[in-house]
C-alpha cells in the first residue's frame, strides 16, 4: 500500500484513461505479488480468507480509497451477494469476471427524492412483463462507481414488495446522469433507470426479499468501512506525528508544544478507543452472531474517530494540510461523509438506543 498504490493516488484520484490503465498495472502486480482478492471466496477466484483474518489487511487495504480496488477485495459485497442469491446462470455468467476484476459492479439504493434511511419509501418500480421479464424506472444517485460500471444492483419496488435487480449498464434506457462531487471531488454519480428491461433470470433472490438481502450486505460493508476508516485514521496520525516532529519554529520543534501534544494525544486515545468497538463487531459477524448493536456503536465511533484525527493532523500542518501536498484533505472528505453512508449518525444512535432500553425492559 505504502510502496505502490499510495503514491498512484493523484492518477487515481483524476479518472479516466490513465486512472483505469494505472489501476490495471496495480492490479497485476497484486497478482504477482500473491495479493489479490484476499477475501472472496475461493469457488470465485479469491483466496477465501474468511473475516476474522481479513480484517486487519481491510486496516491496511482501507489506508487509500484506491486500496480495496487495487487489491481485488472492492468487489467482496457484490461476490458474496449474488454468490448467495443469485441464481445459477447469473453467478456462472458474471462472477468469475467480477472477481477476476473483468467486470465492474456497484449498488443502487438511495434516491434524490425519498430518504435513504427509509427504503419503504423507494420511488423506483420494476414492471412485471411476458416471460417474467422486469422494466425499470426510475433515478437513484449517490452510487460509488457508477460512472465506469458494468453491472449495477437496483433496489426496485414490485408492486407492494422491494426486490433487488442485476441490471448491465449497457441496457437500452440505463443512463448516467451526472458525476455527484462530495465536498468537491468526484467518485459519486446519478443514474437514470428509463424503462430498462431486465431478464427474469436478474432478479437477485426472491421477489420481495430485497431488505433482507440488503440488510445482509449491509451490516458487513458497515464493519469493512469501519475497519478501512482505522487504516485512514492511521494514515493521518502518522502523517501529524511526522509533521509534529518535523516542522520547527523560532522557539523549537511543534512536538515540544503542549497543545499540539493534546492533539496527539486525543487522536491516539479516539483511534485505540474505537478498534475495539470495531473488532468486537467483526468478532460477532464473523461467528454468525446478531452484530446489529455492535456495528452500530462501531460505525458511529469510527466516522467520528476519522474526522476527530484527520482534521488534527490537519491543524498541526497548518496551511499545508489543506493543499495538494498531503493526503490529509482526502481523508477528511472521508472522515465528515462518513457521519452519512450507510446511514447517518442519528439513524444508528437511535436504532442502538432503542434496542438497549427495550431489552434493559426485558431484562427487568
Amino acid at each position: 500500500m505504502r510502496e505502490r498504490v499510495q503514491p498512484s493516488e493523484p492518477v487515481l484520484d483524476a479518472g479516466g484513461p490513465a486512472a483505469r490503465a494505472e489501476l490495471g498495472r496495480l492490479n497485476d502486480e497484486a497478482r504477482q505479488a500473491g495479493l489479490w482478492a484476499l477475501p472472496l471466496p475461493v469457488e470465485h477466484g479469491g483466496q477465501g480468507l474468511p473475516l476474522s483474518r481479513y480484517a486487519h489487511l481491510a486496516e491496511a487495504e482501507g489506508a487509500s480509497d484506491h486500496g480495496p480496488a487495487a487489491l481485488g477485495s472492492a468487489s467482496l459485497l457484490d461476490v458474496l451477494m449474488l454468490g448467495r442469491h443469485a441464481n445459477d446462470p447469473v453467478r456462472e455468467r458474471f462472477l468469475p469476471r467480477i472477481a477476476a476484476g473483468e467486470l465492474r459492479t456497484c449498488y443502487a439504493m438511495t434516491e434524490p427524492d425519498t430518504p435513504g434511511t427509509d427504503p419503504a419509501l423507494t420511488a423506483t418500480r420494476a414492471e412485471a412483463g411476458p416471460g417474467g421479464t422486469w422494466t425499470l424506472h426510475g433515478r437513484k444517485w449517490f452510487i460509488t462507481g457508477a460512472g465506469d460500471a458494468d453491472l449495477v444492483t437496483v433496489l426496485a419496488r414490485t408492486g407492494d414488495d422491494l426486490s433487488l435487480f442485476l441490471v448491465p449498464t449497457a441496457a437500452p434506457g440505463f443512463r448516467v446522469v451526472r458525476e455527484l462531487p462530495v465536498l468537491g471531488v468526484g467518485g459519486q454519480w446519478e443514474i437514470a433507470l428509463d424503462g430498462v428491461a431486465v431478464p427474469a433470470d436478474h432478479v437477485v433472490g426472491e421477489r420481495g426479499t430485497a431488505l433482507r438481502i440488503a440488510g445482509e450486505r449491509l451490516r458487513l460493508g458497515r464493519v469493512l468501512r469501519c475497519l478501512r476508516w482505522l487504516g485512514q485514521a492511521e494514515r493521518a496520525f502518522d502523517l501529524m506525528c511526522a509533521r509534529a516532529r518535523s516542522r520547527t519554529q523560532a522557539s523549537g520543534p511543534l512536538a515540544d508544544r503542549q497543545l499540539v501534544q493534546q492533539l496527539v494525544f486525543d487522536a491516539l486515545l479516539a483511534i485505540r478507543t474505537t478498534r475495539p468497538l470495531v473488532y468486537e463487531a467483526v468478532g460477532r459477524l464473523a461467528a454468525g452472531d446478531d452484530a446489529r448493536l455492535e456495528t452500530g456503536l462501531a460505525k458511529v465511533a469510527a466516522a467520528r474517530m476519522l474526522q476527530q484525527v484527520a482534521d488534527a493532523a490537519i491543524q498541526v500542518h497548518g496551511a499545508a494540510g489543506l493543499g495538494p501536498d498531503t493526503a490529509l484533505p482526502g481523508l477528511f472528505r472521508t472522515g465528515r461523509a462518513a457521519r452519512l453512508l450507510d446511514g447517518p449518525d442519528e439513524l444508528h444512535i437511535a436504532a442502538v438506543a432503542r434496542r438497549v432500553l427495550r431489552d434493559h425492559d426485558r431484562a427487568r
